[in-house]
């Protein structure tokens, strides 16, 4: 999984213009976004055909506020440079709960 530490708006275009992207909003303080990082190299290889990438939240602070991510861990979606959903909350999630919104997306 790439790490985005200082995303910008022309860099989000570039990585959701083609397929499907998982960006993950994350930061290294947040123990309920280190409570996923077992889990993301099983999650990744479950949806082998989706880029993810990990995008640092307080580096990226501005496209954050812009798509409306205020708790962490968070995930947003995008096919085609479109968004197609997101899991957006303050809330611990586990393996079982990413993958069950990835497979909604379907």
């Amino acid at each position: 999984m790439e790490e985005i530490k200082n995303l910008t708006n022309e860099k989000l275009k570039e990585i959701t213009a083609d397929g499907r992207t998982v960006l993950l909003f994350s930061a290294t303080w947040c123990p309920d976004c280190r409570f996923l990082d077992p889990f993301l190299p099983e999650i990744e290889k479950d949806f082998s055909k989706d880029k993810f990438y990990k995008i640092d939240r307080d580096g990226s602070i501005d496209v954050a506020k812009e798509l409306n991510i205020f708790g962490i861990p968070s995930f947003v979606v995008y096919q085609d440079g479109k968004e197609i959903g997101r899991l957006v909350n303050k809330d611990r999630k586990t393996k079982e709960e990413v993958e069950n919104f990835l497979n909604s997306l379907n």
